[in-house]
This record gives C-alpha cells, structure tokens and sequence, in this order.
C-alpha cells in the first residue's frame, strides 16, 4: 500500500473477495525536503488499512532502492542517455525484494493497484494490458520475470480510474480524491534538473548544429534528453529560420548537443532502433516476426518487423518511422493485449 488510492482500492476489493488481507508500506526513499511525501505517504496508508481494518507493515528498502534502482539511474544519466527507472524499481523492489519479502511475512499472494492483468490459463501467468488504455501500465512491468507473476494479483486490471476513485468514495477511503503520483518512482515530483545536479556535476560545453556550426551553451548533457524543446536558450541567429530548436543527439566525446530545429527534423525520426537482451514474458516463435511496440509510455501501438539477434538483444524496423526515439528507455514489444517483454534502447537509426 503507497498511501495512493489504487492499493487502497486494490486492497478493498481482496477484503470484499473473502481473502485475508494485510497492508505492506515501503520506504524506498529518504530525504529531508519538502518534495519528499514519504511521512505522509505512510500515515495515508495507515488510515486506508485503519478503514479497511486490516493491519499494515512497514519495511525499509531504502539501501537496496539505492544500490539496484538509484545508482543505474545516475549511471545512465552520467553516460548520455535517459533511463526508466520505474521498470527497474518494479523488476528490483516491487516484485523483487518486497514480493519475497511478503512470502516471509507468510503471504500466499502479492497484490498491488497496478493497471494490468494476467492471464493464468497456462504454465506460466501471461501479462496483459489492462481493460482502461489510459491508465494501463503494462509497460512498466514487462521486465519482471514472468515466474513472480504466478504469486500476483492486480485487482484493478478490469477497472477504470474514475471507478476506482467512485469504490474508494463509497467505502469511505479517506485518500478516494488523492492526487496521483508523477515524479521520479518514490523520489516524487521536484525541479528535476536541480536535483539531478546534487549527484552529476555540471559539464557545460557547446551547442552545435547538424552541420557543426555553434548556437550556443549547455549545462552539461545529463540535463537533457532526446526531442526536448524547452530550457536550451538558443537566441535568434542572423539569416536563420525562426522555427523552434530541439534536442537532436549528442556526443559524449566531444561533449556537444545537437540540436535542430523543427519538430519533424529528419534527425529527430528513427526509422529502426536495436535494443540491449530482452526479457521475454512471451518467447517469440521465430527468429523474425511482426509484432507491435512501444517506446515511452501511453504511446500508442507502433507495428513494427523484429529480429532477435544471437546476443538476445532485438534489431527493429518500424513500418512508420518514429519521433524522438530515447535510448535509455524502454521498448516493449506486445501481441493484442499481450505483452511479450522488451529491453533497453540502445541504439536508433535516424531517417
């Protein structure tokens, strides 16, 4: 339970199916500013379960949070790129450590108020878009391995948000009109960049053209991501179009950013991209196959040709070539409902 009103709910509905349920609040993250809501969080979760009458443990997985989730994210910023590190946090915490942690707590089953839903008809539980397309998160949870999926349950899989907040209303859930979270995963929403610059040290260095030509001065290439419009501080050039300037690519070697300008610049489209090894919930059936993916989250389905590769990572052709495509992030490949596993963004192969 995070003190939101998706577990609070999710919760309700177990209680109402008969199971004997118990709260579990995680602490994964500890700081003393005000963007940290981890207190209130915490005493949120309390009043929920104290409704529900259910009890409510605490653990602390601060340290591993730290070591398996922070330290990636500040090494993949550190190298040029722009991580996920809701994906990691769910493979490493949520359905890692914490799921085992529940088991010794006695737990038969590990629920949360994630959107998704999985299918036990076979061996191996398959993992399934939820019934609401915008709440849905399968994205973030197709690398978790497909074997924890056996001990979970996702109540709210079938459900839309506005019918989870009218459930949480009418049982008297006293978080039924909370505001969802958005930030960081459990380091919530802050100026990202000035918290990014407490553990990366500013490296300022040029902005350049396509063509090599300087426009002007960046803070240092952690601070920005592919696509991005805002907070590059081109000013107007002589003789130049007046269109908007947009995050391109950079080089760590030289350390620039490129940047471009129009919203459509050939460099910001990707008509292929090659990921790193996947973790596959759904093994392929063929070395090469048709499929569709997603790159970030709440993009719509992209139909796509892959081919895995020796190594287990996965070359791709998009049939439309696609804007912005980040390495760092996540594609995540899907059959229909089903979500067959994805890897990291490695490379792209612009148009």
């Amino acid at each position: 339970m995070s003190g939101g009103v998706d577990s609070a709910v999710a919760a309700l509905l177990l209680k109402r199916a008969g199971f004997d349920v118990q709260g579990l609040y995680m602490s994964n993250w500890e700081d003393d500013d005000s963007y940290c809501t981890g207190a209130q969080d915490f005493q949120d979760a309390r009043a929920s379960a104290a409704e529900l009458d259910i009890p409510l443990h605490r653990v602390n997985f601060v340290e591993q949070y730290r070591a398996r989730v922070f330290e990636y994210f500040l090494t993949e910023y550190r190298a040029g790129r722009t991580p996920n590190p809701d994906v990691l946090c769910n493979r490493e915490i949520k359905f890692g450590i914490c799921l085992d942690y529940a088991a010794r707590l006695g737990a038969r089953r590990f629920a949360t108020g994630h959107y998704a839903r999985l299918d036990h008809d076979g061996d191996v539980p398959v993992l399934l878009k939820a019934r609401d397309p915008d709440k849905d998160q399968s994205y973030f949870l197709h690398a978790v391995s497909g074997e924890h999926f056996a001990r979970v349950m996702f109540p709210l899989g079938e459900l839309t948000k506005p019918e989870v907040r009218a459930l949480a209303r009418e049982a008297g859930l006293p978080v039924f009109d909370k505001p969802d979270s958005t930030g960081i995963c459990f380091i919530g929403e802050r100026p990202f960049r000035e918290f990014l610059a407490r553990y990366i040290p500013a490296s300022p260095g040029d902005i350049v053209t396509e063509a090599g030509d300087l426009v002007g001065r960046h803070r240092g290439l952690a601070f920005y991501t592919l696509g991005q419009r805002g907070g590059l501080e081109i000013g107007g050039r002589s003789g130049a179009r007046e269109d908007a300037w947009y995050v391109a690519a950079k080089d760590l070697a030289r350390n620039e950013l490129i940047a471009v300008q129009g919203h459509d610049h050939p460099l910001l489209v990707s008509r292929a991209l090659r990921t790193g090894p996947c973790n596959w919930l759904v093994q392929p059936g063929a070395i090469e196959f048709d499929s569709r993916i997603k790159v970030r989250y709440r993009q719509a389905d992209q139909i796509c040709h892959a081919t895995l590769r020796t190594d287990g990572a996965l070359d791709v052709r998009f049939d439309e070539p696609q804007r912005a495509v980040t390495p760092g992030q996540f594609a995540v490949l899907y059959d229909g409902d089903r979500c067959l596993g994805g890897g990291v963004i490695e490379q792209t192969r612009p148009q």
